[in-house]
């Protein structure tokens, strides 16, 4: 095994463990009475993700090498994910989940950013690509990435703003 193709199943392997502890996390939440908006966006995510890390792979196949610098880029925004997932916790999944009367998590990397998982996401979408000198699939998937994010973050910002609105009355 080449080390881009343990790069490449180490990522593959992180994602299905966060799916693992985000379906738990939902379940948990939505048991608590949660609600999940924006669901019509999910699939979408699902497949830009699925569709991200088959392309890397196809392009690892014709090219095995690795660049150091967007692979030290890509370690620290791993960092920066577990930070955000230790950060959020139990709150932390992959669907946009509001339980009321909890309060907004604003310590950790939420005190300099409102959606610091973004900003990840978007950082490794771009950076593992370039490790494999995948330049075209870092641009191509960014640009969705970009317009899918923009839907959900209006959609998890709408749903923020219902919580906050109803822990004001209260």
């Amino acid at each position: 095994m080449t080390l881009a193709h343990a790069i490449f199943w180490f990522v593959v392997i992180q994602r299905l463990l966060e799916l693992a502890f985000a379906r738990r996390n939902t379940r948990i939440l939505k048991e608590q009475g949660g609600i999940e908006s924006g669901r019509g966006h999910y699939p979408v995510i699902v497949l830009l993700h699925i569709s991200w890390l088959v392309a890397i792979w196809l392009g690892i196949q014709r090219d095995p090498s690795v660049r150091w610098f967007p692979l030290s880029i890509f370690l620290l925004l791993q960092v920066m994910r577990l930070w955000v997932i230790a950060t959020l916790g139990r709150f932390w999944t992959t669907r946009v989940i509001s339980v009321a009367g909890e309060p907004l998590v604003r310590r950790g990397p939420y005190r300099y950013f409102a959606h610091p998982n973004y900003l990840v996401v978007i950082g490794e979408i771009t950076m593992l690509p370039l490790v494999f000198g995948q330049v075209e699939n870092a641009v191509m998937f960014t640009l969705i990435n970009l317009a899918i994010l923009g839907w959900r973050i209006r959609v998890e910002n709408a749903a923020l703003e219902r919580r906050r609105t109803l822990g004001a009355r209260r």
